[in-house]
């Protein structure tokens, strides 16, 4: 639960901070004025929330993520693409001095490289609620039909296989072209992309590429609430109809997602450094993609020990959590080095 809510709680302020994007290119046209950081937030939450109203369970939600997964890829492209055609960005023109990396030490470059790793680790976090998911979608009667023939784990592993590629195609784009556009330019924060092309390009972008990415960013935002979301509301679903034998009414239903819309958005403005906590983060949470599974295997099939099996899920389970630890001491080392800008209640 913790997962599906901190992943709620980063597709708010990045949700938020591309309709506040949006609104400011339309701004430009019409002179209206805009709302305050907060209040996009609220706003953000409203809309997701409202439409999770309407999704009762994951089957529901096909088509929603259908339509995420559309905006994910469209957006992606047309922020690497507009990068590319706008070229690099001139640092004498900005005022900005390249970082030297000749002057830091052998610990602060090697804490660098793994505080980035951890950085990774948290974007791909929520990536584990895929296997929550597909065990929903098995216990459905008809969903995903298994044999001894056919068993389900196959079109499984066929659907993260397309998946994952489909995510690479868009992810390693986007970073080579924001690497070579704007290097260390690019700005902290979530949404660091758009808001690099917005700051660096807008006035050389046309206003309709501008908007059309913010607005595909909220609209996968708010699809992708819904998903992350949704293991959460059977969770407490759950809980109620295993406590009072009788299902969950609608009232309730509807009053735990406003329940849990109001928690989300209530730490995203509480706590808007948490960006800045993302390697520290991704170290906690490493274990729960590159150890934990490898040990669960170990338990429920209990192969032969000193198998070939048996001493590859040790090894990578094991990695899995040296990694863990070195990540977070290294973002330890760059938030006591460096320091983190701490400001409650102000994002």
């Amino acid at each position: 639960m913790y997962l599906s809510g901190g992943t709620c709680v980063t597709l708010i302020m990045i949700g938020g901070g591309a309709m506040r994007t949006f609104f400011h290119i339309i701004c430009n046209i019409v002179g209206v004025g805009s709302l305050t950081t907060i209040e996009w937030y609220m706003v953000f939450t409203f809309t997701a929330v409202l439409l999770a109203l309407f999704l009762p369970n994951l089957n529901s939600v096909a088509r929603v993520s259908l339509v995420g997964a559309i905006t994910a890829v469209s957006y992606c492209t047309l922020i690497w693409a507009a990068t590319v055609v706008q070229g690099r960005v001139a640092i004498d023109d900005h005022h900005h001095v390249a970082v030297s990396r000749g002057s830091d030490g052998v610990i602060d470059r090697i804490c660098g490289v793994l505080n980035g790793v951890g950085i990774v680790a948290l974007a791909f976090r929520g990536h584990n609620l895929v296997l929550e998911i597909q065990v929903q979608l098995y216990k459905v009667q008809g969903t995903m039909p298994s044999s001894a023939k056919t068993p389900s784990r196959e079109p499984m592993w066929r659907g993260v296989q397309i998946a994952y590629l489909i995510i690479g195609l868009c992810l390693f784009p986007l970073a080579i072209a924001g690497y070579w556009a704007y290097g260390d330019l690019i700005p902290e924060g979530t949404g660091a992309m758009l808001q690099a092309l917005y700051k660096y390009h807008g006035r050389d972008t046309s206003k309709l590429i501008l908007g059309s990415a913010s607005l595909l960013v909220v609209i996968n935002c708010v699809s992708s609430f819904q998903i992350y979301a949704m293991p959460t509301f059977d969770n407490l679903e759950l809980r109620y109809t295993s406590k009072m034998n009788k299902p969950c009414p609608q009232w309730l239903r509807s009053a735990l997602r406003l329940l849990f819309g109001c928690l989300t958005c209530f730490i995203a403005v509480a706590l808007p450094f948490l960006p800045s906590l993302a390697g520290l983060i991704g170290g906690i949470a490493l274990p729960l993609t590159l150890a934990y599974p490898c040990f669960m295997w170990i338990v429920m099939k209990k192969p032969g020990r000193y198998s070939r099996s048996w001493c590859l899920n040790w090894i990578l389970g094991v990695s899995g959590m040296v990694l863990s630890v070195l990540v977070v001491t290294a973002a330890i080392w760059i938030i006591v080095t460096k320091g983190i800008g701490v400001h409650f209640f102000k994002p």
